[in-house]
């Protein structure tokens, strides 16, 4: 390496942090932090600062928490700090071109996908949901656009059938601050990235969640909902209406045993928690949670009374 890069870190949860504490432990200079404003959490609503912010405050590293990057001032504070390069992850706030421009060699995004496959918000859970057979990270080059800029170095890792969204960030989150550092290192030798643009036939976009899509359809298929359960806990959270009453369903899986014959849709088969599911498929439910009680086994709903058997 011929010089070490003076980097800005735009981030905010843990995901953001993985890479922000590889940069740090590598032989480059974070000079700033961006992340998101302190805020509320928990049931206390205690006031909380981020993970990119404790962590780079930890490493006396200047934190910066502007509620937009829109302003002329905020813009010309970014560029005072005469960056080299910023890397963004999961910010969570759009960077004008003013922004983008201010480093020397521009702004990096960490995405946790293999690009052009599922750009957007939520690439993580469409990844499981979808039942794609990989998923990755991509390093980028950003522009104005959504996660449309050129790649430069991409990360992947297979999916399997039990694989939940928080394994998968988890795996993500340390394949990514690893190309972070390797990235820099490269910027840093050559003096540019090696990038290619990507390809518009192969786009698909991982939009935003909402609560309602973890709503239960019990007529799609055993390994549909599977997917749907370990793709959305924690957030938003699956969840089904059984018998009047309101569950979230934590865990499922789909049994190699046989399929039941002349049952209903949705129908509960028995106190293992197996139900009938479209196309002649069943899922058994491992851990579920009435409402307003902690989660149990099924058998612990049945014998409790919430779920009957054959309904």
């Amino acid at each position: 390496m011929t010089k070490p890069l003076r980097v800005i870190f735009m981030g905010t949860p843990d995901f953001a942090a993985h890479a922000l504490r590889a940069i740090i432990e590598s032989d480059h200079d974070v000079i700033a932090a961006y992340s998101q404003p302190p805020r509320p959490k928990g049931r206390g609503h205690q006031v909380q600062k981020s993970a990119v912010h404790e962590l780079a405050e930890s490493h006396d590293i200047p934190v910066y928490t502007p509620k937009s990057l829109k302003s002329a001032e905020a813009q010309e504070e970014f560029a005072a700090l005469n960056a080299d390069i910023a890397i963004v992850a999961a910010y969570g706030l759009l960077l004008p071109k003013a922004v983008l421009d201010a480093p020397r060699f521009g702004c990096l995004n960490i995405h946790g996908s293999l690009l052009p496959r599922w750009r957007g918000a939520s690439p993580i859970q469409r990844a499981i949901w979808a039942g794609d057979e990989k998923s990755g990270v991509t390093i980028m080059q950003m522009d104005e656009g959504l996660d449309t800029g050129d790649m430069i170095i991409k990360g992947e890792i297979a999916l399997n059938n039990t694989m939940t969204a928080s394994d998968l960030h988890d795996e993500l989150a340390s394949i990514g601050a690893k190309l972070t550092v390797e990235t820099l290192d490269q910027i840093a030798i050559n003096g540019k990235p090696n990038a290619e643009k990507q390809s518009d036939d192969l786009v698909t976009y991982a939009y935003l969640l909402k609560k309602a899509d973890g709503q239960i359809d019990w007529s799609q298929a055993a390994d549909e909902i599977d997917r749907q359960i370990r793709a959305l806990n924690p957030w938003p959270g699956v969840f089904a209406h059984i018998q009047g009453k309101r569950f979230k369903v934590l865990k499922a899986t789909v049994p190699d045993e046989g399929i039941k014959n002349n049952a209903n849709i949705g129908e509960v088969l028995d106190k293992k928690g197996r139900i009938q599911c479209g196309s002649g498929t069943v899922l058994k439910i491992e851990t579920i949670q009435p409402e307003g009680k902690k989660p149990m086994d099924f058998a612990s709903v049945i014998n409790g009374g919430y779920i009957e058997i054959g309904k």
